[in-house]
């Protein structure tokens, strides 16, 4: 009762010491949360500028030989921003599935942004090592998306199927299916991409980027021919090679 009487007539500034002593502070709250935003990616692939259309249209690679498209993937990961000075800024782990049949895949939003201004964005084209080795998976990492081989080989990075008359496999198919996080032929290529002016990431709010992806790069520089070399199905020195390819496929267009 006495102790009860002596902390009611405590002057304002003693009681707070007193607090304080408790680890309880007689402060105002935190420094507000830092500022963030959104950026809407959206994906539009082409084949030698030309608008992809599967199944239907036909198309001439490098080496002169006739094909057309019947499936095209790719894993988008790992984004970064790169700022005004030039310094790279990983973002969170995230992993997306393109998949030209699928409308609603080409469409990305990246959330929970650091506000700012920015002159370039990053991505990993495939699945991390740490993702490959992880079990089970679920969303774009599902192997129900027919993007996985084996818990030792992984995941396929990116895949183009199709048809070309030049082609010796059953069907005249081509089947291109490029993965490896191993080693010498790992194929997993980071993407880094220059916006034609720096981006304005203002806080609370949502901008927009227009990216391009051509799947003739897969067949240059390094040259590839559906006669000789029809499938890839296993990591290897012919799928790094692709990939080292297909990382150069990526551009950003000016709407």
């Amino acid at each position: 009762m006495m102790l009860r009487n002596f902390i009611w007539r405590l002057p304002a500034a003693a009681l707070c010491l007193l607090l304080l002593s408790g680890n309880l502070a007689c402060t105002k709250s935190s420094a507000p949360p830092p500022q963030t935003a959104s950026l809407l990616l959206t994906f539009t692939n082409v084949v030698d500028g030309q608008p992809m259309v599967l199944r239907e249209q036909t198309y001439i690679n490098a080496a002169g030989e006739s094909y057309n498209i019947t499936a095209f993937k790719y894993y988008i990961s790992n984004f970064g921003l790169i700022n005004t000075a030039g310094e790279e800024q990983l973002l969170p782990p995230e992993y997306y599935l393109v998949n030209e049949d699928s409308a609603q895949s080409k469409t990305i939003t990246l959330q929970q942004l650091p506000a700012g201004h920015y002159q370039g964005i990053s991505f990993l084209v495939g699945v991390d090592s740490v993702r490959n080795v992880s079990g089970a998976q679920t969303g774009a990492l599902d192997p129900v998306n027919g993007m996985f081989w084996t818990w030792n080989s992984g995941y396929i990075m990116a895949k183009l199927e199709g048809t070309s008359p030049v082609s010796t496999a059953p069907a005249n198919l081509i089947q291109y299916h490029i993965g490896g996080f191993k080693g010498a032929y790992n194929a997993l290529r980071r993407v880094t991409l220059t916006f034609p002016q720096a981006l304005e990431l203002a806080a609370d709010s949502e901008a927009a980027l227009h990216l391009q992806a051509d799947a003739e790069a897969w067949f240059q520089p390094n040259a590839v021919s559906f006669a000789s070399l029809p499938a890839i199905h296993t990591p290897g020195a012919q799928a790094a090679a692709i990939a080292d390819n297909y990382k150069n496929m990526f551009s950003i267009i000016a709407d």
